[in-house]
């Protein structure tokens, strides 16, 4: 397809320099393991599991408090038995404080925005968030679409969306007013990830192996291009300049090019690879290859893998913590 131009906003390209700095002794990566229903909590520089936290029944993915101090983790269950609770977990303690029951069946993706906690109910076609500091639910709507997964917010824009597995849609939902639409995508899409300048949203379609990019400003597709097998998680670099994309049926983290979609490098990980992570100063980042049981580092400047970790059984969502210091939004 042709190149597309988009010059990043000034302060993305200096907030990005910014974060090229050395791991802080207090970061934390955090690694939902679904089959053992644990968080396993690893040190970032040895690579050595710290702590392994007992979860609630299988979670799937897992947030940060902006602070760096608390994690927040979609226990999603499993077949036949849906979850239908948050577990609260101190990181500094490795200890679960307490679960959240919600109203809602197989709660899934789950992300930090300006203090609230916005998470999908896939059992119950709902986007939710939570207050941690009243303990409730202050917002919700229903998405009618099915198999609502994955979720980001768009706080500039006052948007939080949604991919909708068996829909084939992306639901956009205001948050001011909670009206509500669906963006038609390919078919299947699954992980969904917005540009550090807010401009664009990419959702991987794992069913017929494309990329859908939507222009968050009017909610229309802007393009669509083919990538792969099974697109299955989507993940920009913290410069905007390149997304990283697991297939997780030819066991492979795909590099592309943001500007010119075009493919960089194909590196091979474990067996299906799903949940990806890149830490903030955009050096490495880690790849849960689920069936291998493994997290695959990968070095983002040489492009190739330099490290594996063993944190559990079927890793999948992760998370970075520095204790301490508060994240901005986008």
């Amino acid at each position: 397809m042709e190149s597309r131009t988009r010059i990043l906003p000034t302060l993305v390209i200096a907030l990005a320099a910014l974060a090229q700095s050395a791991i802080a002794e207090d970061a934390r990566l955090l690694v939902v393991n679904k089959s053992d229903s644990t968080l396993s909590i690893v040190d970032p520089a040895s690579l050595e599991v710290i702590a392994s936290v007992p979860t609630g029944y299988g979670p799937h993915e897992v947030t940060v408090s902006a602070d760096g101090t608390i994690a927040y983790v979609s226990n999603y269950g499993d077949q036949p038995r849906p979850g239908s609770s948050i577990s609260i977990i101190d990181i500094a303690a490795a200890k679960e404080i307490r679960q959240v029951e919600l109203s809602l069946l197989r709660p899934h993706g789950i992300v930090e925005s300006n203090g609230s906690i916005w998470f999908t109910a896939e059992g119950s076609q709902t986007i939710a968030r939570y207050d941690p500091a009243a303990n409730e639910i202050d917002w919700k709507v229903k998405t009618g679409q099915e198999v609502t997964h994955m979720v980001v917010v768009a706080p500039r824009h006052g948007k939080v969306y949604a991919s909708n597995i068996g829909s084939h849609t992306v639901t956009v939902a205001s948050i001011e007013d909670k009206s509500v639409r669906q963006i038609e995508t390919g078919r299947g899409p699954e992980g969904i990830d917005l540009s550090p300048d807010g401009s664009e949203l990419w959702v991987g379609n794992r069913e017929d192996g494309t990329i859908s990019i939507i222009d968050v400003e009017t909610d229309l597709v802007k393009a669509t291009f083919e990538v792969g097998n099974f697109p299955i998680r989507v993940r920009f670099t913290p410069d905007g300049r390149r997304v990283l994309i697991s297939d997780a049926a030819l066991n492979e983290l795909i590099v592309i090019d943001a500007v010119t979609c075009e493919v960089v490098r194909r590196i091979p990980t474990g067996d299906m690879p799903v949940g990806i992570l890149v830490e903030p100063d955009g050096r490495r980042a880690w790849v849960a290859a689920t069936m291998a049981d493994e997290v695959i580092v990968i070095d983002l400047e040489k492009l190739e893998m330099v490290g594996t970790i063993s944190p559990g059984i079927t890793p999948d969502g992760m998370a970075w913590a520095v204790m301490g210091r508060r994240e901005n939004d986008e």
